[in-house]
């Protein structure tokens, strides 16, 4: 009986483990435009193969799309579709340059996506955002998106880490080590925060402050680096 009992428990595994695998996801690089777009220039990665968890993490992407271009009233872009953010944007600046004719400003978007990790159980997706919309200087915006692979959800910074206490002292340290000869450029340099924004690449985690975070613009993007081997005993995966 026992016997049995061990056969149909490898078999259930099995089961499980080719369940698993047939829910591989790839990615590839689209272009999105319209038929009567002149500003906005879109290079983002879509997931494809589990059609389940593909549309998942599309959806989250194209989300992050058309928030990053809405200039006006954040509900009016709720139901959009990425073509309708995209249209709206251009329709903004023709708006513009009938209330201003005299401005010289040029609006313009760049939004580029980029695979910076993938495993067997997560992917850590990069999206670069640079608009301008007439002001002094353009505005640089760049977000970490992680996924579990098997289900598409994007995962919160805490799901990343088993030890997240732990994390957060190594975490410092590197920060610190970083600052150590500019710590006049930062607003409060021994007030330490993780950033929004953590993610992963062939070398380990990578946590990013943008523009304004915890410095002012002059000082541009703030980037740490923590190599794997240093991140073993904190991580929720491999």
């Amino acid at each position: 009986m026992r016997f049995k009992f061990l056969v149909y428990t490898l078999i259930i595994s099995l089961l499980s483990q080719t369940c698993k695998e047939e829910k591989t996801i790839e990615f590839k690089e689209i272009n999105v435009t319209t038929s009567t777009n002149k500003i906005v220039e879109i290079n983002i990665p879509e997931a494809f193969g589990d059609e389940e968890v593909s549309n998942v993490i599309n959806k989250r992407i194209n989300l992050v799309i058309i928030s990053s271009l809405n200039v006006g009233e954040e509900n009016s872009t709720s139901s959009m579709t990425v073509s309708e953010s995209i249209d709206l944007f251009n329709k903004e600046y023709t708006t513009f340059k009938a209330d201003f004719p005299e401005s010289i400003m040029e609006w313009d978007a760049q939004i580029d996506g980029e695979i910076m990790y993938q495993s067997d159980e997560i992917v850590s997706i990069a999206i670069t955002t640079y608009l301008n919309t007439g002001g002094a200087h353009g505005n640089l915006i760049i977000e970490f998106l992680n996924f579990d692979v098997y289900t598409g959800k994007q995962l919160k910074n805490e799901d990343l880490f088993q030890d997240y206490i732990n994390f957060t002292e190594i975490a410092k340290d590197y920060f610190n080590e970083e600052i150590a000869y500019k710590k006049e450029l930062y607003f409060e340099p021994d007030n330490f925060k993780l950033p929004e924004n953590i993610g992963f690449n062939d070398e380990g985690a990578i946590l990013l402050y943008n523009t304004y975070e915890i410095a002012p613009y002059s000082s541009g993007v703030t980037e740490i680096n923590i190599p794997w081997e240093d991140l073993q005993n904190t991580l929720n995966f491999l």
